[in-house]
């Protein structure tokens, strides 16, 4: 699979450890910065993130921040991102059953690291019930269209 990662400076050390961990699982990374512990803002690396994923070039994303609730509000200005900041297995299992969340957002200073990873690993893993759940993506579709002006 291929996933696009990113963080800010509060997220760096979390994303190196998640980049290393589907590297060696046997994942793509796609590593869309930032590269270093220097302070920098995070809506550019989230949205270029959500990008990568909704232009195809990566199957799902992985940001990552200090809370990581700016972050997934970030990559949720991409148009057609569906981002979902987990903190424990039951949020991120949900929120790819239920939401079919394309982008997972982390709190590196809230989540320990391996727990990161067995949240990372449960998101790629869960698929996408669809049945009960596909009317309300279209209807979140559908506010999307309308917010942008289409």
């Amino acid at each position: 699979m291929r996933i696009a990662v990113a963080a800010d400076h509060a997220g760096y050390r979390l994303k190196s450890v998640v980049a290393s961990h589907l590297a060696a699982t046997g994942h793509e990374v796609i590593d869309l910065g930032t590269g270093s512990e220097e302070p920098v803002d995070y809506p550019a690396f989230c949205a270029a993130a959500g990008r990568a994923v909704v232009r195809g070039d990566a199957d799902l994303g992985i940001v990552m921040g200090g809370s990581g609730q700016g972050e997934a509000i970030a990559a949720n200005k991409v148009h057609g991102v569906r981002a979902a900041l987990c903190l424990d297995e039951l949020t991120a299992r949900l929120a790819r059953q239920h939401n079919d969340a394309n982008v997972l957002s982390l709190g590196g200073r809230i989540v320990a690291d391996a727990f990161a990873l067995t949240i990372v690993d449960l998101f790629l893993a869960t698929p996408y019930e669809g049945g009960r759940h596909q009317a309300r993506l279209e209807q979140l579709a559908d506010i999307e269209q309308e917010e942008c002006g289409f």
